[in-house]
């Protein structure tokens, strides 16, 4: 492709609303273009070239892997979404409107209950088990702040996944394969990336996996061993069971005067005890369906930190807000002295798991300056959970060494969804002995236009992108420095010319423009190497240049096509 023909608005100014990298530069290289500022983006001929890349890499390793490729409508029928028991619980992302018959439609934000539909019309036996569908199409979902340019926009392009089968253990044999396909994808796009244990979130299941592309600017926090493999995002991570040196408080068990102590590190200093021994009691307000509201108690060891994805599913609401002091004391709560053992009637409690069997602890008496010491769990039924935010320096749960937290980009992310939607939206199949039973499903999704961010936060310079060579727009840069030199551009012309027709994508910037703007441009573009033809063809010499890291060496322009086609391949 020659560059004096492409639209490639190359800018030097950043746009305002641009903070990372992936962002500034993919506006600024003309890849892709805002609309209006809303967290939707055209793309323009170099973003929907990398895109396509992109698709092409996932596709392939799907096909590979005995996936089957579909479209589903865009529009998605509301009673699809009534009939599984999202359109309620999903929120105000999901874009719900009427059509001129009054009928109510959504913008798919995920297709489960499309491809459910699909498939209960179509297979009825075992027989045409198992069965992996996906599509690589458009998503849309109604971001409350979108930010980030592709990294978290309203509009995206996304493969989502979804298998078929009679039983668990073959959907858990796909999970696996799967899992396996994924990490061959982010591995062929050149990605450092980390599997990690994950919350499932809006879309259900048992058991998930995120697929994190690590970079300093993702928005997920993860925790990760280097002893091994285990990893978590922050909302799923957990540890080796934790032991205290300090000795317990020996006490009976009884109310004690503790004036003015309503923080766990007050009442750590009052009673001169380790944080271990407390029990810390953390109020929400639970939201669910239908409007329902309730107040809980989550109580846990005042040494640890309460995580809220973690406490929300404990309680399968759709979510946990703040409450006041005035609304505690309206259900008969007295803040800063609340606790697990004295409980107005009609709040529940939740109890993390690190306080089954617990003994010699103290926690509020839920009256205004006394706690309750000598306080013991061991034979309570009660609900446990585990409800902990896991800090750096914790023990790995496999391994048992030291902990840390890192950043990552979510690229990735599969579930074991067992019968979650084909029970309520009745995909059944007959088996081996003519009975009906429910499908069994995993789900599978890629966010595909959100990997070209990720790949740029990945690899960048101060100067502009470098793409990997599955994702890049061409192989070759041949750059003609000066356009008036007959003889560079003779040579230009047949370089251009010789490895098209060697099989390279080649973009030739023949434009009648200066060599710093254009050497500039390279940089901002990032293909992964360049030929750059100059003043030193005069001595029979060109440059090779290497984006990352811009590594130049001098060739023989009468071999420079041999040298091009061995660096390259």
């Amino acid at each position: 492709m020659r560059f004096s023909r492409l639209l490639i608005p190359t800018t030097k100014e950043t746009p305002n609303d641009a903070t990372l990298a992936s962002h500034i530069y993919l506006i600024r290289g003309g890849f892709i273009q805002s609309v209006g500022g809303s967290g939707l983006y055209n793309f323009l001929p170099l973003g929907k070239k990398v895109l396509d890349k992109v698709r092409a890499v996932v596709k392939d390793e799907l096909d590979q892997a005995g996936c089957q490729e579909v479209s589903l409508s865009f529009v998605t029928p509301a009673s699809l979404w009534q009939e599984s028991g999202r359109f309620e619980k999903y929120g105000k992302e999901l874009l719900r409107f009427k059509d001129r018959k009054n009928n109510d439609f959504i913008l798919g934000p995920t297709h489960e209950e499309m491809m459910v539909n699909l498939v209960r019309q179509s297979v009825k036996s075992y027989k045409q088990l198992p069965l992996n569908l996906y599509q690589i199409n458009l998503k849309f979902r109604d971001e409350i702040r979108p930010r980030f340019g592709l990294m978290r926009g309203r509009e995206f392009l996304m493969k989502d996944g979804y298998s078929f089968h009679a039983s668990q253990e073959d959907m858990q044999r796909e999970f696996a394969l799967m899992e396996e396909t994924y990490k061959k994808i982010f591995t062929r796009l050149g990605l450092e990336f980390r599997v990690v244990e994950a919350d499932s979130g809006a879309i259900g299941g048992s058991g998930s996996k995120e697929f994190m592309v690590l970079a300093d600017s993702g928005e997920d926090t993860i925790v990760v061993c280097d002893s091994c493999e285990y990893g978590a995002n922050i909302e799923a991570a957990v540890r080796k069971e934790k032991a205290c040196e300090s000795e317990a408080p020996e006490a009976v068990f009884a109310k004690f005067h503790t004036p003015a102590t309503e923080t766990i590190e007050e009442l750590s200093k009052f009673f001169h005890v380790d944080p271990y021994y407390l029990v810390k009691t953390v109020a929400k307000k639970a939201l669910f369906d239908e409007g329902e509201t309730k107040v809980i108690l989550f109580a846990l060891r005042g040494s640890d930190e309460l995580q809220e994805v973690k406490a929300c599913n404990a309680v399968n609401a759709n979510d946990l807000v703040d409450i006041s002091e005035e609304e505690l004391a309206e259900v008969g709560l007295v803040a800063g002295y609340m606790g697990p053992t004295v409980v107005p009637e009609g709040v529940s409690i939740v109890l993390d798991n690190t306080l089954k069997e617990a003994s010699s602890m103290i926690c509020g008496a839920n009256e205004k300056d006394y706690h309750l010491i000598g306080n013991s769990f061991i034979g309570v039924e009660a609900d446990y959970h585990d409800l902990v935010a896991v800090q750096e320096g914790d023990l790995c749960p496999c391994c048992g060494e030291p902990m840390r937290y890192t950043k990552g980009i979510e690229a990735g992310h599969i579930f074991q969804l067992g019968t979650q939607y084909s029970e309520p939206l009745g995909a059944n199949f007959l088996d081996e002995n003519g009975k009906s039973q429910p499908m069994v499903m995993g789900t599978y999704g890629i966010g595909v236009s959100r990997l070209l961010a990720a790949i740029i936060e990945q690899n960048h310079d101060d100067k502009g992108c470098i793409w990997t060579k599955e994702s890049a727009p061409f192989d070759l840069q041949v750059i003609i420095s000066n356009i008036k030199d007959d003889e560079q551009v003779a040579l230009g012309e047949k370089l251009y010319e010789g490895l098209k027709a060697k099989g390279l994508d080649v973009l030739l910037d023949d434009r009648k423009e200066r060599f710093g703007p254009k050497i500039k441009d390279y940089e901002l573009l990032g293909v992964p190497q360049a030929v750059i033809i100059g003043k030193k063809l005069q001595d029979g010499l060109v440059e090779f240049v290497s984006r990352e890291g811009l590594v130049k060496e001098e060739v023989s322009a009468d071999t420079i096509l041999d040298v091009v086609m061995q660096k390259v391949n």
